[in-house]
């Protein structure tokens, strides 16, 4: 049986019988990869010397792809960016060992935007993904190489991702494929690059709800490396998929079906909608008027955060690095200026202007008050609705040529339907819907913290009536 025609759990029962011989389809994964990169570009580097791992826990011999701003040790790891290009870590993320541990196979580094600074993964010295439905189309960003890899891939495997505001959905949704943004906290960030400390999350992007759910069951858990990591207890996600929706309750936020939403997107979402409470769930409108404030007070605080995390990117202990002359400024400013792009130079500069006297109160602070209200409206909503609705993103997947013509503030935007729930902390999941014009469209499945449960059960149903559960 050819590995393009089964699943990660039927690749799993294979390799766990004996029935495959990992040698050989490592082998064969690894060409795949190598014509996959030629074809679409989802890899920044791929693991020529990945071998059968020794260990057998839950994911014994599955590839598992990373996102080039988590670390893996003796791989290079860049972040997308030019000032860490060669910079090869010393050791492995937390989720990486986990995945390790479990038997899984590191298959290679996939590409992103620039420490996560886009939404289309344009942003990058290295490879731009292609998207598979159309390449002359974005595969969405920053995890575009995750998604990109997961819709091309002909071979059993589950991406490794990371969202700040946004960054599992948009490829997820661009690419017809599920991606899990958990609870910030649900997986350690030891050994993630940051962008935003405080709304970083490390998530997965697969073929379908049982792949994500698979993989992230094995990289949750707290982490005393990770002062951030939650104690919550860790249930087999796995359990949720193909649970009943009957009875849950689930709210549509008006805000998220606003105009400048493609309307046969909300078309799409309202249909699935509809097809749930045919399994028994309850649908209803609700509102969330807080959520215009979302967009411009999460870039001040991802952009505040993100200029402090990148001071340590000087030239001198890792990455980029010249001969040393003049005085220490000069030398600082001349590899920060030729090695970040121009993005990265322009949240540097936004965030330091908005952390400075005189201007900290007025923006930065103003901005973690709006944040905490944001978080506040989510929590009463979770009162009475078990989940909610919306679509993953506003737009189809837009042409590069479309895309060169935006400006950053148009690029921003893009983000308004995945930011309030990234900066609250809450998970989400993206689950594809169909298509349009021949391109994947999305729903987003937004639930409480630590409610991922809930989020597996719905995103499995709609797989179930959409056809898909025959990857599983």
């Amino acid at each position: 049986m050819s590995t393009a025609t089964y699943s990660v759990k039927e690749h799993l029962e294979r390799v766990r019988s004996g029935e495959l011989a990992l040698a050989p389809f490592i082998k064969d994964t690894l060409e795949k990869s190598e014509s996959i990169q030629k074809k679409y570009g989802p890899f920044v580097t791929i693991n020529n010397s990945v071998k059968a791992p020794t260990r057998k826990g839950a994911l014994f011999g599955l590839p598992i792809s990373v996102k080039d701003c988590i670390c893996t040790k003796g791989l290079q790891t860049t972040a997308g960016s030019k000032i860490l290009e060669g910079y090869v870590p010393p050791f492995n993320a937390t989720c990486v060992e986990k995945i390790a541990a479990a038997g899984g196979m590191v298959l290679g580094k996939t590409t992103q935007d620039e420490f996560g600074f886009g939404t289309f993964n344009v942003n990058t010295k290295y490879s731009i993904p292609k998207n598979p439905s159309d390449t002359d189309r974005s595969c969405g960003g920053s995890s575009g190489g995750a998604g990109c890899l997961a819709a091309a891939a002909d071979f059993p495997h589950v991406a490794l991702a990371e969202s700040t505001g946004g960054s599992i959905t948009a490829p997820a949704a661009f690419t017809g494929t599920v991606g899990i943004t958990p609870t910030y906290g649900r997986i350690s960030r030891y050994g993630l690059i940051d962008y935003s400390n405080s709304m970083d999350k490390i998530g997965m992007i697969g073929r379908c709800v049982y792949d994500t759910a698979l993989v992230l069951s094995v990289a949750s858990g707290h982490d005393p490396l990770d002062s951030t990591s939650s104690n919550q207890p860790v249930p087999d996600f796995t359990g949720f998929v193909g649970k009943s929706v009957a009875k849950l309750k689930i709210g549509m936020p008006k805000e998220y079906f606003s105009e400048g939403v493609d309307k046969r997107i909300s078309k799409s979402v309202r249909d699935t909608a509809d097809k749930l409470e045919e399994l028994g769930a309850s649908i209803e409108e609700t509102s969330l008027p807080l959520t215009k404030y979302a967009l411009p007070s999460y870039y001040l605080i991802a952009v505040s955060e993100a200029s402090t995390n990148l001071a340590k990117y000087c030239g001198l202990r890792y990455g980029m690095q010249e001969d040393t002359e003049g005085n220490f400024d000069e030398y600082f400013s001349k590899i920060r200026s030729e090695s970040f792009g121009e993005e990265a130079k322009r949240r540097i500069l936004m965030g330091t202007y908005s952390r400075m006297a005189g201007f900290r109160d007025a923006y930065y602070l103003k901005a973690l008050r709006i944040r905490t209200k944001i978080i506040e409206e989510f929590r009463t909503a979770f009162g009475k609705y078990d989940a909610l609705l919306s679509p993953s993103m506003p737009i189809l997947p837009p042409k590069f040529s479309e895309i060169a013509k935006l400006t950053p503030i148009q690029v921003y935007g893009m983000d308004v339907l995945t930011i309030a729930p990234n900066m609250s902390g809450m998970p989400t999941l993206s689950v594809p819907i169909g298509k349009i014009d021949n391109l994947p469209v999305g729903v987003q499945l937004i639930a409480n913290q630590f409610d991922e449960g809930t989020l597996m059960a719905l995103g499995s149903a709609i797989e179930g009536f959409n056809g898909s559960h025959d990857r599983t």
